[in-house]
C-alpha cells in the first residue's frame, strides 16, 4: 500500500482503486477540488489503467478522487465534516446507533475505510448491496454563528439582511457525485494540507443492505440542527383571539403538562437521551431510531423520520398537534376542536368565570294553545269525600344549557330528556308530544312542531350563549335555533317516556294494581287527567261501600231509561265499566250502538254520562268510508278522550262499513297524517259509540257492536218526568265524581274478589267479553249477551238472506239448482240491490261471496256440475250444532 504522506504516488494508488472497483478522476490542483477533464462520461463508464496512467504520470502536481455510485460497485460516501468532529457529533451518532441496535454495522463502518479530511473531517465509505444509491444529501446542518462568518459571507449578510448561513455537518456523496481521496494534497487543496487515510483500504469497504443504510442515514438526519419554520410545524389553528387573563386552553394545558412516553405508548419507545433531544425507536423494539423530541430546547417538538406511521414525516408536531392525530384521525380544525372537548372534560385548561344569566322566571299562564307545557297548577285538587287522593308532584328547578354550540347544544337537550330534566315531555306516534285541556277542558295530544318544542325549552329550560370580549366572559339569554330544534325532531327515536294513551279516570293496571295519582304513570305509559275531581278512594272496598256505589249506578241513574231488554241495561254498564278496565286486558272493543224507537227516549242523556265521568269525542258520522277514516284517525292522534261518539246518525240508517270493520277489530291503527311524510301508528284503545234512531247493522258488522235499545212506548216520550234523580243532566253536573268513584268501586270491588270472570264466546272480544260478564255476574246484574238472537233482527242482512235460503230450502229442498232458476221461481224473496232483481251472474257471484256461511241455520254451498259445465247451488240445513251434523 502506498503511504500517501512519503510517496504521492498516484498511479499506484489509481490501480488499488481499480482493483477495488472504483473509477478514478484527476483534480486540478488549484485548491478549487475540481476535476481535471471532462468528467461526465465517467459517471457511467469507469476509467482505466491506461488512462490512469496518462493521467497520473510525470511529475504535475495532481489530486486523486473516487467518482461514487454504480460505476464504483454502488459504493456510497458518507461525510462528517470537521466541524461536526470538533463539536462531537461523531460521538453522538455513535452513542444512537449503539443504543437503536445499529452498533455492528456502524461500527464495519468506523472500521472500513476511512479518510482524514485537511479540514479534519471524516470520510466513510459503504458498499450497498441491493438497493441503488441515492444521489448527494445534506443530512445534518446547523446555522453559522457571527463569529464564524468569513469576509464574503459577511458581505452577503451585510447586502441581504435575513439572509441564513449554514454549516454543513453531515453529508453523502451517491450517484453522480464524486470525493478526493488521500494521497491527494499540496495545491490541491486550499488549504495546502492533503488527505490521510486514518483506517482500512478500499479492499475494507464494508457491504450494508438499503435498508440498514437507511436507518443509518436517519440516525445522521436526526442531529440536523436547522431550524424549522413554525409555519411547517403542526399545531393548532391561530386562535381568532388571545385568552383571557386567567384563563387556559385545553390544548395549552396538555402541551405544558403532557409528557411524550404519554402521547406516543404503544408506537414508540426511548432509546436514549442526550442534551435535550430524546430518540425513539418502536415500541416493539426492532429496528433502529424513527423519531426524535426535543431537539428544539425551547420548542419541543417531535420529528418523525419514518413513512410507517400516520405522522408526516420529517415535520415536526407539537404535543397537542401529535394527541390529536392519534385520537382524532387528522389534524383539521374540528379534530383539533373534538380533542380540546375532551382534554377539557379530562380536566386539563382553566376558563374564567363567565358573568352569569339572571335567572328567568317560570310562566304561570297556562296556555291551551299548546304554546307551553301543561301547568300543574291546572290539574284538579283532591276532595275528601267518598271513599286517598292524588299525589303531590314536586316541580323540579329549571336547568340551564349553553348552547353556544349547536352541535354541543343538541346533545345537552338529549340528554336533558335522557335524565327526566324535561317535565311532562312524552313520545308518541313518532314523535315528543304534551298533554293540555283545550278550552273545552279536554284533554288533548300535542305533537311537537319545531315552534312547539322551541317554546316548550324556553319555558323549562334556561338556554344561553357565552359571549367573549377582551375583557370578560358573559353568558346571555338565547333560546334553541329553529333548525337545531328541526334537528332534534328529525330523529327516529328520542329518549323520552312513551305515552301509550291518556285516562280521564282511574283504571286498572294490567297487574291489577289502581291507577289513582295525577299525571304520567311510567309503569303503564297512560297519563291520567281526570274528566272530574277525584273522591279519595280507601284503601279497602268495604261491604257497605260495595252496596252504596251499586245504588248510586242501578238504583239512581241508570234505574229509570226504557231498557228494551236487561241486556241492554248490562250491555250499557259493561259499556261505561270498560274505561276502567281498558288497560287490564289485551285487543279491541266492539262498538256499542245506542238506538231508540223514537227521539227524546234517552240516547242522549246516556251519551252523557259518558261525557260526565270520562269526557267523549264527539264528531259527525261521515259521508263516506274515506272520510270516516280520516275522522277515526283524527280522533285517534289527537284526541285524549277515552270515548268516541258517532252522534245522531240518520233514522234507520245501516252500519256497513269495511273501514268500520277494520277499525273494531285492529288492536293498532295505521294512516297518514295530513301534512306528515310517513304512516303512523296508534294504539285503538278508545270505545267507540254511535247513537242514533232504528238503527241497524250490515255486512260483517253484525257481530261487532252490542245494542243497547231504548223504547219508552208512549208519544212524546220527551215529556216523560218522575225520576228518581229528577233531572239527570243537572244532577250529573253536581255529582259526576260521585259517580265516578261508585264506578271505580265496583270495578275494585271485583278485583279484590280476584277479578272472577264467566266464559263467553265473541270472536275478537271474548276476554274482554267474559271479563264483563265475570264483573256483571259479581254485581248481581244479568241479561249480558242474552239478546243474541234478538240482535240478528237488527241486522238487514242476515234477516234477508236468512229468509231467501229458508224459502229456497223449503222449495227445492237439498237439490242443486242454477241461479237462473231461483230467480224464476222466487222472485219475491231473492235479494235485490235497489228495486230489480239480480241478473243470474250476480246472483252468482253474491252466493259466491258467501257459500259456506250460515244464516240462521241455512248455508248456500256450490255444486260444480261437469255434464253442463256450469255452478249449480244448494242448500244445507245445519242440524246440530254440537257434533256439526247435517241433514242429506
Amino acid at each position: 500500500m502506498t503511504d500517501p504522506q512519503t510517496t504521492p504516488d498516484l498511479r499506484a494508488t489509481a490501480r488499488e482503486m481499480h482493483d477495488a472497483g472504483l473509477c478514478v478522476l484527476p483534480i486540478k490542483a488549484d485548491g478549487t477540488k475540481a476535476p481535471a477533464l471532462k468528467w461526465t462520461p465517467y459517471k457511467v463508464h469507469r476509467s482505466t489503467p491506461d488512462e490512469h496512467d496518462a493521467w497520473f504520470a510525470g511529475d504535475r502536481p495532481r489530486g486523486i478522487a473516487v467518482v461514487y455510485g454504480e460505476v464504483s460497485g454502488n459504493v456510497e460516501m458518507l461525510e462528517f465534516e470537521g466541524l461536526a468532529i470538533r463539536e462531537g457529533l461523531l460521538d453522538e451518532v455513535t452513542e444512537i446507533m449503539e443504543a437503536s441496535g445499529l452498533g455492528e454495522p456502524w461500527s464495519a463502518i468506523l472500521n472500513g475505510w476511512v479518510t482524514e479530511s485537511p479540514s479534519g473531517g471524516r470520510h466513510f465509505r459503504v458498499r450497498l448491496e441491493g438497493s441503488p444509491v441515492p444521489p448527494n444529501r445534506k443530512l445534518a446542518q446547523r446555522l453559522a454563528g457571527e463569529d464564524e462568518y468569513t469576509p464574503e459571507e459577511r458581505q452577503r449578510v451585510a447586502e441581504k439582511p435575513g439572509t441564513k448561513i449554514i454549516r454543513v455537518l453531515i453529508e453523502t456523496r451517491g450517484e453522480g457525485g464524486y470525493g478526493l481521496v488521500e494521497p491527494s494534497g499540496g495545491a490541491v487543496h486550499a488549504s495546502g494540507r492533503p488527505y490521510l487515510r486514518i483506517a482500512g483500504s478500499p479492499a475494507s469497504i464494508p457491504v450494508l443492505d438499503g435498508d440498514t443504510m437507511g436507518a443509518i442515514r436517519d440516525v445522521c438526519r436526526m442531529v440536523d440542527q436547522m431550524p424549522v419554520a413554525e409555519a411547517k410545524v403542526k399545531t393548532a389553528p391561530r386562535p381568532k383571539r388571545e385568552p383571557l387573563e386567567g384563563e387556559m386552553r385545553p390544548g395549552d394545558d396538555f402541551e405544558q403538562r403532557a409528557d411524550w412516553q404519554q402521547i406516543l405508548q404503544g408506537i414508540f419507545r426511548p432509546l436514549l437521551t442526550r442534551g435535550h433531544t430524546t430518540y425513539w425507536g418502536w415500541a416493539d423494539g426492532v429496528g433502529g431510531v424513527k423519531a426524535t423530541t426535543g431537539r428544539d430546547p425551547d420548542k419541543d417538538r417531535l420529528f418523525v423520520f419514518t413513512t410507517s406511521t400516520v405522522f408526516e414525516p420529517e415535520t415536526p408536531y407539537d404535543k397537542f398537534a401529535a394527541h390529536t392525530l392519534l385520537t382524532q384521525g387528522s389534524t383539521t380544525a374540528d379534530a383539533f376542536r373534538k380533542a380540546a372537548s375532551d382534554l377539557r372534560r379530562r380536566g386539563y385548561g382553566t376558563e374564567v368565570a363567565p358573568r352569569r344569566l339572571h335567572a328567568v322566571p317560570q310562566q304561570s299562564q297556562h296556555f291551551s294553545d299548546g304554546s307551553t307545557a301543561l301547568d300543574p297548577g291546572h290539574r284538579p285538587d283532591a276532595q275528601e269525600e267518598f271513599e286517598g287522593g292524588p299525589q303531590l308532584r314536586a316541580v323540579p328547578a329549571k336547568p340551564e344549557l349553553d348552547i353556544t354550540n349547536e352541535a354541543d347544544a343538541i346533545d345537552g337537550v338529549l340528554e336533558l330528556m335522557r335524565t327526566g330534566q324535561l317535565p311532562d315531555l312524552y313520545t308518541r306516534a313518532g314523535g315528543p308530544c304534551w298533554v293540555y285541556r283545550d278550552d273545552n277542558d279536554d284533554p288533548v295530544v300535542q305533537q311537537l312542531g319545531t315552534d312547539n318544542l322551541r317554546a316548550y325549552l324556553a319555558d323549562h329550560v334556561a338556554t344561553f350563549v357565552v359571549k367573549r370580549t377582551a375583557e370578560e366572559i358573559v353568558e346571555e339569554r338565547e333560546l334553541l335555533m329553529p333548525k337545531s330544534c328541526a334537528t332534534i325532531l328529525g330523529r327516529k327515536a328520542w329518549p323520552l317516556p312513551v305515552l301509550r294513551g291518556i285516562v280521564t279516570s282511574p283504571v286498572i293496571r294490567p297487574d291489577g294494581s289502581l291507577l289513582d295519582s295525577l299525571g304520567y304513570d311510567r309503569a303503564t305509559g297512560l297519563y291520567l287527567e281526570p274528566r272530574v275531581k277525584l273522591r279519595r278512594l280507601q284503601p279497602q272496598v268495604t261491604p257497605d261501600s260495595l252496596a252504596r256505589a251499586k245504588a248510586i249506578v242501578l238504583d239512581q241513574v241508570l234505574k229509570d231509561f226504557p231498557w228494551v231488554a236487561a241486556s241492554d241495561r248490562a250491555h250499557f254498564l259493561g259499556a261505561l265499566l270498560t274505561p276502567i278496565i281498558r288497560p287490564y286486558f289485551h285487543g279491541a272493543t266492539p262498538m256499542f250502538v245506542l238506538t231508540a224507537t223514537a227521539a227524546g227516549s234517552g240516547k242522549s242523556l246516556l251519551k252523557d254520562i259518558f261525557r260526565h265521568c270520562y269526557g267523549i269525542a264527539s264528531t259527525a258520522w261521515p259521508e263516506n268510508d274515506t272520510e270516516l277514516r280520516k275522522s277515526i284517525t283524527t280522533q285517534l292522534y289527537g284526541t285524549g278522550q277515552p270515548v268516541v261518539v258517532f252522534d245522531n246518525l240518520p233514522n234507520g240508517y245501516v252500519l256497513k262499513s269495511p273501514v268500520l270493520s277494520a277499525l273494531l277489530t285492529d288492536e293498532v291503527w295505521g294512516d297518514r297524517i295530513l301534512g306528515a311524510t310517513g304512516k303512523v301508528t296508534m294504539p285503538n284503545d278508545r270505545l267507540w259509540l254511535v247513537t242514533g234512531n232504528a238503527l241497524r247493522t250490515g255486512g260483517d258488522n253484525k257481530r261487532r257492536v252490542f245494542w243497547v235499545r231504548l223504547d219508552p212506548d208512549c208519544p212524546d216520550p220527551d215529556q216523560r218526568d218522575g225520576f228518581t234523580v229528577g233531572d239527570l243532566r243537572p244532577w250529573l253536573r253536581s255529582n259526576s265524581s260521585t259517580l265516578v268513584a261508585a264506578l271505580v268501586t265496583l270495578v275494585r270491588a271485583w278485583i279484590s274478589a280476584g277479578a272472577p270472570i264467566v266464559r263467553v264466546r265473541k270472536g275478537d272480544y271474548s276476554e274482554w267479553a267474559s271479563m264483563v260478564a265475570g264483573l256483571l255476574d259479581y254485581l248481581g246484574v244479568e241479561g249480558w249477551m242474552a239478546d243474541q238472537n234478538e240482535a240478528r233482527t237488527q241486522d238487514d242482512e242476515e234477516q234477508e238472506w236468512t229468509a231467501f235460503l229458508e224459502m229456497w230450502r223449503e222449495t227445492y229442498g237439498a237439490e242443486p239448482v242454477a241461479t237462473g232458476a231461483v230467480i224464476k221461481s222466487l222472485p219475491n224473496h231473492v235479494p235485490r240491490k235497489g228495486d230489480e232483481p239480480p241478473s243470474a251472474n250476480q246472483l252468482g257471484m253474491w252466493l259466491k261471496a258467501r257459500a259456506g256461511r250460515y244464516f240462521g241455520t241455512h248455508k248456500v254451498v256450490m255444486v260444480y256440475d261437469s255434464h253442463k259445465r256450469q255452478n249449480l247451488w244448494r242448500v244445507d240445513v245445519h242440524a246440530d250444532r254440537g257434533t256439526g251434523r247435517h241433514e242429506p
